[in-house]
């Protein structure tokens, strides 16, 4: 049976690349999103893999770039539909959200056919997931410096949670953060529509990462197997769970210096960093308010009062 999206097109033991189109730009020229169908020799589940939601969010790139060249689709069961680059506008001017319309993509599904520029991407490839047994979402924290981490946003008492955690364990970027994300999110609307989904946040970097890309590609690759589109058998490890996050603002404008490490344990009261002027002398010094896991900060050491600085997660155990 062929498999399609947009103008790629498979038959059974094939692959193949083409675009989805989502509107036009201002010159009214056609913008068609880079997709790909690989369709496998054998029956099996549907997988639909996307990255670049936002912007400037390269690592999930760098995921598919390696993956796929390979991939054979005659040694794949089912079949896989991948979207290279989601918020086309915003990755060509390297930013977050899509300047067309100031919005922030991955807050956007499941879209609007007839509506903004970021909902029309929304919706046309959120009809490319719903064709889908397992979603994942490839994501970086932004530029800041970030843990590898694997994020399951339906909430715990969605009746899908348990399915998406599963999903998460296999992928085993050895970190997950287990908490209802906010409205628009794919993670989100995906489960609501039945579909197991994870939004792996690989690391955080200006360009790409490859050590968070290895990650990545390595998640995929388990993926692959669990779930039966490839042969071989899978060992999920332990994962070290976070269910909540303590974000830190500066309490006064300086420069910030760490006290703490990416991935480090930390403990109620410990320092997590300290701000100074510019010539050294302490202006301020943050400490934990629970214990946790020192998860994500900024890149560049001068903040402003109240200018984001770092986050912990917290509430953590091991599943």
């Amino acid at each position: 049976m062929m498999t399609t999206l947009g103008s790629a097109s498979a038959s059974p033991g094939e692959f193949d690349t083409g675009r989805l189109e989502v509107g036009e730009t201002r010159d009214g020229s056609t913008v068609g999103l880079p997709v790909a169908v690989l369709n496998g020799a054998a029956d099996g589940k549907t997988l639909y893999v996307q990255a670049v939601s936002d912007g400037d969010e390269l690592n999930g790139l760098g995921v598919i770039n390696r993956l796929v060249p390979q991939l054979d689709p005659e040694e794949v069961a089912g079949q896989i539909l991948f979207v290279g680059i989601v918020n086309y506008h915003a990755f060509q001017v390297a930013e977050h959200r899509n300047p067309i319309d100031d919005t922030k993509m991955n807050r956007a599904y499941p879209g609007d056919a007839n509506g903004t520029s970021s909902e029309r991407i929304a919706a046309a490839t959120f009809e490319a997931a719903k064709r889908a047994d397992l979603v994942v979402d490839l994501h970086q924290g932004r530029t800041s410096r970030m843990i590898n981490e694997t994020r399951v946003r339906c909430g715990p008492r969605h009746r899908l949670h348990r399915e998406c955690l599963e999903l998460a364990k296999v992928f085993g970027t050895g970190y997950v953060l287990d908490q209802k994300g906010p409205d628009g999110q794919l993670a989100r609307a995906a489960p609501d529509n039945g579909i197991p989904t994870i939004d792996p946040e690989l690391g955080g970097a200006v360009g790409w990462d490859e050590e968070s890309i290895q990650i990545g590609l390595d998640g995929m690759f388990r993926v692959l197997r669990y779930y039966g589109f490839l042969d071989g058998e899978v060992e999920r490890d332990l994962q070290t769970r976070a269910s909540g996050f303590d974000q830190y603002g500066s309490p006064s404008g300086g420069l910030v210096t760490f006290e703490v490490d990416l991935g480090d344990p930390v403990s109620r009261g410990d320092t997590l960093f300290r701000v100074t002027d510019a010539f050294g002398e302490l202006k301020a010094r943050v400490t934990a308010d629970n214990d946790g896991i020192f998860w994500r900060s900024r890149r560049l050491p001068q903040v402003a009062t109240g200018e984001y600085v770092c986050s912990v997660g917290t509430d953590i155990d091991e599943f």
